[in-house]
């Protein structure tokens, strides 16, 4: 709200600068190469954020639509002590979290098959290799969300560069003019307020969007824990069988 307000007394501040209609080119136009140089490089940001956005919500609908239909598959697999089966269908599901994470251990676990017992120290081998995955898998979920919170923060503050930058236009201004009338510091007021603007429209959404994946990383991290610990007690009890 604030940013389209600041935006719109910018327009204003242009048209009765110009005495134009407003549109993008003309504001451009308006402005000088240092302002340019504030919003090139804001909308640098805006299309990195929103991309690693799209990125990463593509990658965490997939991998929670997949983790839905690997979940009960595999547990049914490892019901009927299918562990052959509960592999090939972990790797069918490559795209899930979870699936990548119970991959490591079920292998971990499958290599030590060829024993009658199943000794506590190749249990914690098989505890291990799911949490090593589960870093992986947690790194690989996180890749380019700490970016949105650099956006974020660091947005409002080249925002705040091209006000600056405006400011000192418009006293530039004065000082060509020599007068203080609105059309001797329009042009550098408008520069600082639309700077402004911009820059809270580049991070507000990075901000919101940062809130939204590291809470679905929350998520997924608890996922993977529950998991992880359902099939250590999984081999726990596969091991206890096999010393009977």
């Amino acid at each position: 709200m604030m940013g389209a307000k600041l935006m719109a007394l910018g327009v204003w501040l242009l048209q009765a600068e110009s005495n134009v209609g407003f549109d993008p080119l003309s504001m451009w136009r308006s402005m000088g190469w240092p302002a340019r140089v504030v919003v090139i490089v804001l909308f640098i940001m805006s299309a990195w954020s929103i991309a690693v956005m799209i990125d990463r919500y593509i990658a965490y609908q997939a991998a929670r639509k997949q983790s839905r239909l690997f979940a009960p598959a595999v547990a049914g697999a490892l019901k009927e002590g299918k562990l052959d089966e509960a592999i090939a269908i972990a790797e069918q599901n490559k795209r899930s979290h979870l699936a990548k994470v119970v991959t490591a251990g079920l292998q971990e676990f499958q290599a030590h098959q060829a024993t009658a017992e199943i000794s506590g120290e190749e249990i914690e081998a098989s505890k291990r290799a799911l949490e090593r995955a589960s870093a992986i898998v947690h790194a690989e979920l996180k890749r380019g969300v700490p970016a949105l919170a650099t956006v974020g923060s660091t947005a409002p503050f080249v925002g705040l560069f091209g006000t600056v930058l405006g400011i000192i236009h418009a006293f530039q201004g004065i000082s060509a003019e020599h007068t203080t009338g609105l059309g001797a510091v329009a042009g550098g007021i408008s520069e600082a307020l639309v700077t402004t603007a911009i820059g809270l429209l580049v991070a507000i959404p990075a901000v919101w969007l940062y809130n939204y994946f590291t809470s679905k990383l929350e998520a997924f991290d608890v996922e993977m824990d529950n998991s992880s610990s359902e099939l250590v007690d999984y081999f726990l009890k596969k091991s206890e069988r096999g010393k009977r």
